[in-house]
């Protein structure tokens, strides 16, 4: 293994640069900035209550559920503030979360979230919150849209995506 002896001075100084640098405010606006999307997921009229919706979002590689629970959610919306979204990714390792009997459970080690208080853990191994898809919903039309995300998909650093421009030849 290599390793390089450095002072101490220079490894303080090194690190003061460093944590200068990284509360920046570019670096800081850089990293929490979010440039979701606007997808539309769902129609309300085709929505029932307890059957889940799969879709990806922020991207095709984010899994994620819309559900109609039937009873009024945090950050719940339509005329009953019942319809909600999650990442259906376990925040513990990764694993898929389903949805059954009004809650979503990791199959892996048995965590479990409750969609109707914000996707808060509430057993199992998972310390974080199931990250809430923030909707919204058009009554004209009845559509709901999935516009950004609360909290931190799991596998990532952070959510913030890159602008990508794809033609076609």
């Amino acid at each position: 293994m290599f390793m390089t002896k450095i002072s101490r001075r220079t490894f303080i100084g090194g690190s003061a640069m460093m944590g200068a640098l990284l509360t920046s405010p570019e670096l800081v606006k850089a990293l929490t900035s979010q440039p979701y999307p606007r997808v539309k997921v769902a129609n309300i009229r085709n929505l029932r209550v307890g059957e889940p919706v799969s879709f990806n979002y922020p991207d095709e590689h984010s899994p994620a559920v819309l559900i109609k629970l039937g009873e009024r959610a945090y950050g719940g919306v339509g005329p009953d503030g019942d319809i909600v979204a999650f990442s259906s990714l376990c925040t513990h390792m990764g694993c898929p979360v389903s949805y059954s009997k009004k809650r979503f459970v990791c199959a892996c080690h048995y965590s479990m979230f409750d969609p109707a208080k914000n996707g808060q853990t509430y057993q199992g191994h998972a310390s974080e919150w199931l990250p809430q898809i923030i909707l919204r919903f058009e009554p004209s039309t009845g559509d709901i849209y999935a516009e950004g995300v609360e909290g931190l998909i799991w596998g990532r650093v952070r959510n913030v995506l890159k602008a990508t421009k794809t033609t076609k030849k």
